[in-house]
């Protein structure tokens, strides 16, 4: 579809920062899936503190770029909404991951590592959907992946729910209980920021489509 925004080729800078965004979305929830596989004595935070400074950064170029540039390839709300719901994800990992290393000789007998594995599949879909926006607006490709992400959400969800079901009638130690509910809320919710930027995404072919 020919536009003002097509004439001038203001995509690529835009493109290239959110796809850049969306891998460090995804670099976060490797690095949590090896964190969890890891020993005790080589877990670190290094990884996640990177990944999140770079979301950081790659936050502060897309508004200064939003601020520099007059045409852009997509609507500026819908860069702005992208670029937030990405920044959440590495941001929420990241809490995850703090809280699970302070604590982690009270959960050795809990299974994150499954459930995480669910949340870097989704961050792989929105690298997906997001390297897609530059190749155009192809609802039915996008269809398809963002139908991919609902299926990992409700799969992740069942698994959390398990963990849930598990936890409340097995744990009769408050304090346990208390810090095992806060990280299922935690890895839930880092699912659901992968999943708010798959919707944002979504509207976005559709609503150029």
């Amino acid at each position: 579809m020919f536009s003002l925004q097509t004439m001038f080729g203001k995509g690529d800078k835009f493109y290239g920062l959110l796809e850049a965004s969306a891998d460090a979305a995804r670099q976060s929830t490797r690095a949590l899936t090896a964190l969890l596989n890891a020993p005790v004595s080589s877990r670190s935070l290094d990884e996640f503190r990177l990944a999140r400074r770079r979301e950081k950064e790659l936050f502060a170029q897309i508004g200064a770029a939003l601020v520099d540039t007059f045409v852009t390839a997509i609507d500026r709300e819908d860069i702005e909404a992208l670029a937030g719901a990405l920044y959440k994800i590495p941001k929420t990992v990241e809490k995850f991951a703090e809280r699970y290393v302070l604590f982690a000789d009270r959960l050795a007998d809990v299974d994150f590592a499954s459930r995480a594995v669910m949340l870097e599949k989704a961050a792989d879909v929105i690298v997906q959907m997001t390297g897609q926006l530059r190749s155009g607006f192809k609802l039915d490709v996008m269809r398809d992946l963002n139908e991919r992400m609902q299926s990992i959400e409700s799969e992740a969800d069942r698994l959390i729910l398990d963990l849930y079901r598990d936890l409340f009638t097995n744990e009769r130690d408050p304090a346990k209980l208390l810090l095992r509910k806060d990280l299922f809320e935690l890895l839930e919710k880092a699912i659901d920021r992968c999943r708010d930027a798959g919707n944002v995404i979504f509207q976005i072919v559709l609503k150029n489509s």
